[in-house]
């Protein structure tokens, strides 16, 4: 889709949260990528961090970030699997005040593009909580990079037309 040049592009202010019981900031390759990929389109990293896969702690660091006047959006990686200690969706669902379920589905229809159906194994998802964006990603750099390529480096640029993410940010709140 096309970018409306004339429009000025707004940095949006992500917090990377890598949901992982085994990562350090050392070898988290997913949670690289996607800040390398979100500086590269002129974000800002606001915050990073790594927690375990513990819905009592994703919680937590969702709102506290939520909470924070300078984090716009959330990009969590990892946990979107179906084995029992995958629960970042669960985590997700505990804070949103709405589901953006289109994301889901359009990452698992470009995902299926490269893994075909093992796509299926991937519930991968977004909200809004408290006027701020929250997506879940699956925890490998190949889906990182779909969901950024293919998703979010467009929703997440005020230039992007016909709409994005960006432009409804001022009005998330209202009631």
């Amino acid at each position: 889709m096309p970018l409306d040049e004339s429009r000025d592009f707004l940095p949006v202010r992500i917090a990377v949260l890598t949901v992982s019981d085994t990562r350090t900031l050392a070898d988290d390759r997913s949670g690289d990528t996607l800040v390398a990929r979100l500086e590269g389109a002129g974000h800002v990293l606001a915050d990073r961090a790594i927690v375990t896969d513990d819905a009592d702690a994703i919680v937590g660091k969702l709102h506290a970030w939520i909470d924070d006047p300078e984090i716009d959006c959330v990009l969590t990686t990892g946990g979107t699997g179906v084995t029992g200690r995958d629960i970042t969706p669960e985590a997700l669902a505990r804070v949103w005040d709405k589901e953006i379920p289109g994301f889901g589905e359009l990452f698992r229809w470009l995902s299926y593009q490269t893994i075909g159906t093992s796509t299926i194994q991937s519930r991968a998802c977004a909200g809004v909580a408290r006027g701020t964006y929250l997506f879940a990603l699956p925890g490998s750099t190949g889906a990182v990079k779909d969901a950024w390529d293919g998703i979010l480096r467009d929703q997440l640029d005020i230039r992007h037309r016909p709409c994005n993410f960006v432009e409804l940010m001022p009005r998330l709140m209202e009631r």
